[in-house]
Parts: C-alpha cells; structure tokens; sequence
C-alpha cells in the first residue's frame, strides 16, 4: 500500500512507531516539491505500519510515497509493482517484495529475479487462488463481484473528467465563433463564414481585458440569425484546447476545407507512439482522449483511442532540483551548443539516463561526449579510404572475421535497443564499444591490403549507428566516405545471425558461486564435452584437488558452475 504525503492517516500510522520521525522529515520534504517532479519521482519512506489484505489476510506494508497524489483517487494505492512500471521502479528502489499475478504469455515461466520491467500486458491470473487461469480482465471483474459478495469492497466508477475553463482574454489564440445578439441570443457563426480571422490593427497595451474588445471593426457585426446589430465573443481559445487535438489535423494539414479529412485520419489514426512530458499525463492526455471519442461519436474518426503507447519523458535536474527560472538553475542551450555543438549536447541528454528516468546535468559528462565524438571523427579521417569501395573482404582473415563480430554483434544490440523501449543510452553504450573494436583493428602501414575493406565496412555502419544521436557530425562524415545522397536516405544497417557465430567462444568458470577461471571451447557443446575440458584446466584442478563434486551447473555458451565439497 503506498499513501500520498499529504494523507490524513499518514501522520496516525506512524505515531509510537521507530519511523515517526523519518516519516515527518520526508512529508515536509515533499511538501515543496512541484508536481511533475512528484509523478517522476520514486521517493519514498516505510510508515512503520501494515495493511490486512481481505482477500488473503496478507499483512501488506504501507509507504509514503512523493508519486501519489491526493488529487489522484483517493491519495491511497494498492500497488502490483510486477505489472505497473511505476510501482515496479519504486519497489526496485526500496528493496520491497515483488509477487506475479498476470502471466506473459510470451514469456512463459518468467520469474520476478528476471524481471527487468513491469508487464503490463495481458494475460492469465496466477498467484491468484480461485481466480488462477482466467484472462485479467476477466478477473477484474470476478474479483471485484466476489468481494462485493462477501462483503469486502464495493465497484465504483471514478470521473477525472472536470469542467474545463477554455477561454482566454488575449489576442494570440484561436478566435472563438460566437455571436450575441439582443433577440437570438447566443449564436455561432455560420460555417460559410468561417475560419474567424484576428484583426491586424489591434494594440496590446497591457491594461487588461481583451485586446480585441477595443476593435470596433471586430466586435460589431450582424445577427446572421435576424440581421439585427450584434457583437462578436472577444474571448479566444486556450492553447491546450487545440493541443487536444492537434495530431489529427497532421493527417491532412493542407486541408482547407474541413476539419481534416475523415479518409486521411481513418489512414493514418491512431498515433503509434506519444512522447510527451509528465506534466501531460493528466489533463492534456485526458482531454485529448474525449476529443477522440467525441470525434468518434460525430462519424468523423474510426478510433476510440489517440495514442497507441505513451513514453513520459524524465525531468532535468541541476544540484537535485528540477530546472526552472525562479530556481536559477538553468543552463543556456545556446552557449552549450557554442561550446560542443548540437550533437554533443543530444549525445550527453540521450546518454546520460533513459528517457523515462530524470536526468541530471552534469558538465564533464558533456565534456567527455563531446571528446568521444572528436575521437569517432579523427579515427575515420585517419583510417577510412574512400578510394575502396565496395569491395570483397577476406572472412579467412582473422581479424576480419573478428570485427565483422562486432559490427554485427553492434547493429545487433543497437537495434534492439531502440525497439525494445527506446533505451538509448544502452545504445550509444553498444556503439562506444563497436568502436573500441574498431581501435583494436590493424590499420597502420604495412599491414595486408585486405585489411582496409573490413576496417571501411566497419566505419561506415559505425557512422550508420551513430546517425539518430548526431546527425550533423554522422551527414558529414558520410559524405566525406563519398556518398553523394544523404544518410538520412540510407537504409538501416541489417545484421547476420551466420556472423555472430564464434568457432571459440570464452566460458566462465565458477567454484562453488566464485570466478576460478575461464576456459576456450567450441561453441554449444553438451554437458558432457564441457566436463572433461573444465576439469582439465589448471587453476580449477588446483581447486578441486582433493573434493568430490558433486554437481556440474551449465549455463550454455556462458557459465559452468562446479559444486565442490
């Protein structure tokens, strides 16, 4: 159970307890903290009490925690840190339980120990007593039937839908299309007579009101319902109103007929993937979803939902706090870029944390992004030949056959980063090390000609790699390579399985849980092949001497384990 700081049983639960006074510092710590600091964050301190699980009579334990807000349900949350990201990241944090109750169906077996995220996907119940095997969604409901029936809990449903003030008195904003008229009414303007423009001649002089109420020539019209004289809404639109609804505009933004097109948004619509900060994940989010289902409603879209999956960026701190004027912790952009240009400054924000995490500015981190690129680039001015191009190269060689490894050892890793939840500073860690490869490869005068083909190959996916992160440095880098059309339009390096086969690969070798040793072996050999060359060895002999083992542990093409005693 995890509760808001700001709930009134929090300071009850921790009374007489040993955690009273952590559980006060940590409620006037958060009492400061801005909300988007609040929902990134993973803060968090043990009530000193429990809560009684209904259904299973579980003594479950209570936390105060910065990421729940009273204004969010109740301001009190049952957490399932294995299928809410979250909760996951937070029990991670403070070392709390971890218990699956939605099984992933495509990773049958999965334990918590190997969790690296929460699975928020669906599935069906285990660890869930008489509700094992049913779909979760199914469950929802049986579950909460059953403690209804039992008297444990009640349905309800929650409205985070609230009225929503839209207008705005200034000049900058979308003109709302209304008309007062002393006999009709309210009423809008026709649609023939649409869009609204805004006045040029309008003087903003700071006195308050609407700047537009001072334009004659816009405020009085005729009734188009009577023809009597009226006067128009000098009121304009606030900003996130069209935000709710931007993304379809998108579809068919050279429209000038109509909304948008319904064929274009029926194409396009929904959105694969939305970005945003953790400010949005409220109201923005919220209203942009009942525009959808309004939309749908009134035949103009197809969808019920806007955004397909949502990543919320991470917060950028200075000294522990988020960066903001009034603080006057910010860091110019413009003299960072002055300094190390744009790339450096994208390489260090996507190197430095994932996306979703916050970030904190750090200055020789920048520093030392800004020196790995000059190395990326005096390397391949050093060693790349544009004269070879696309030439045969030699896997007999080996030690062009080992960096073919790494290269697609590197497309490989980079790859996956990116599909498997945009981890980019997993990225540019795979491509930093490609590129270490790389240094190790012969190049100097003197060696094979066969050499340099592999070596161009290899610097040519490097810069490929390195494109998303720093596409100034990587466009000029392939054009210096000799490419006459941009990299933007080249295709996307694709790896080999064949290539990421070794004849030798290096296996750990564990003595009861300790490194004693590594040992070179073919690849995928059976328990039995492996056991004789273990024991061979040297230094495991030196440490087996004498014992009996009693079990061999394989972790195939990675890890024996010996048991001794």
């Amino acid at each position: 159970m995890v509760l808001a700081p700001e709930h009134p049983l929090v300071q009850k639960l921790a009374a007489g307890t040993a955690q009273e006074r952590a559980v006060a510092q940590f409620v006037e710590q958060t009492a400061n903290q801005p909300k988007s600091v609040r929902l990134s964050g993973k803060e968090g301190v043990f009530s000193g009490a429990y809560a009684v699980n209904p259904v299973n009579n579980e003594e479950i334990p209570i936390w105060i925690a910065n990421y729940v807000l009273m204004g969010y349900g109740t301001g009190a949350i049952m957490a399932v840190p294995t299928h809410d990201q979250r909760d996951f990241l937070f029990a991670k944090e403070h070392g709390l339980s971890l218990r699956i109750v939605i099984a992933d169906p495509q990773n049958p077996g999965l334990t918590v120990e190997q969790m690296k995220a929460a699975y928020e996907g669906a599935g069906q119940q285990v660890n869930s007593k008489q509700f094992d095997g049913l779909s979760n969604e199914e469950g929802k409901e049986k579950i909460a039937f059953w403690m209804e029936k039992e008297g444990l809990g009640k349905t309800t449903v929650h409205w985070r839908l609230r009225d929503w003030l839209i207008s705005r008195q200034r000049y900058w904003g979308t003109p709302i299309p209304m008309i007062y008229c002393g006999k009709c009414g309210v009423v809008p303007v026709p649609e023939k007579d649409l869009p609204v423009e805004l006045p040029q001649n309008v003087a903003i002089t700071g006195e308050g009101g609407s700047p537009l109420a001072k334009v004659k020539e816009f405020v009085n019209v005729r009734c188009p319902k009577c023809g009597a004289a009226a006067r128009r809404e000098t009121d304009t639109m606030a900003t996130f109103f069209d935000s709710s609804w931007y993304f379809l505009r998108f579809c068919s933004a050279n429209n000038d007929r109509e909304i948008f097109d319904k064929k274009e948004a029926a194409y396009w619509m929904t959105v694969d993937q939305y970005i945003g900060g953790i400010e949005h994940a409220i109201l923005h989010l919220l209203y942009s979803r009942f525009f959808t289902k309004f939309f749908k409603d009134i035949g103009l879209v197809n969808c019920e939902e806007p955004f397909n999956r949502l990543l919320t960026q991470g917060m950028v701190l200075k000294d522990g706090e988020v960066m903001s004027k009034s603080r006057g912790n910010t860091v110019d952009p413009d003299s960072v870029i002055e300094r190390f240009g744009a790339d450096t400054l994208r390489l260090f924000i996507l190197f430095a944390a994932p996306p979703e995490d916050q970030l904190e500015w750090n200055d020789s981190a920048m520093e030392g992004s800004w020196k790995f690129l000059n190395r990326v680039f005096s390397m391949i001015e050093d060693r790349y030949d544009p004269a070879i191009r696309d030439p045969q190269i030699d896997l007999a060689d080996s030690d062009n056959k080992e960096l073919e490894f790494e290269r697609n050892k590197a497309i490989k890793l980079v790859t996956q980063a990116f599909e498997m939840g945009y981890k980019f500073n997993t990225a540019i860690s795979h491509v930093m090390v490609f590129l270490n490869a790389i240094d190790k490869f012969p190049y100097a005068e003197g060696n094979s000609p066969v050499k340099q083909p592999m070596l161009n190959k290899a610097f040519e996916t490097l810069v490929l790699l390195l494109a998303p992160f720093v596409p100034h440095m990587a466009e000029e880098l392939w054009e210096k390579m000799g490419h006459q059309e941009s990299i933007s339009k080249a295709a996307w390096p694709v790896y080999e399985e064949s290539a990421l086969k070794k004849d030798i690969i290096e296996i750990v070798v564990q003595i009861n849980g300790k490194l004693r040793s590594k040992v070179s072996v073919k690849p995928d050999l059976t328990e039995e092949a492996l056991r004789p060359l273990v024991l061979a060895d040297e230094k495991i002999r030196a440490h087996i001497d004498g014992k009996q083992v009693r079990k061999f542990i394989v972790v195939p093409n990675k890890l024996v384990n010996v048991v001794v005693g």
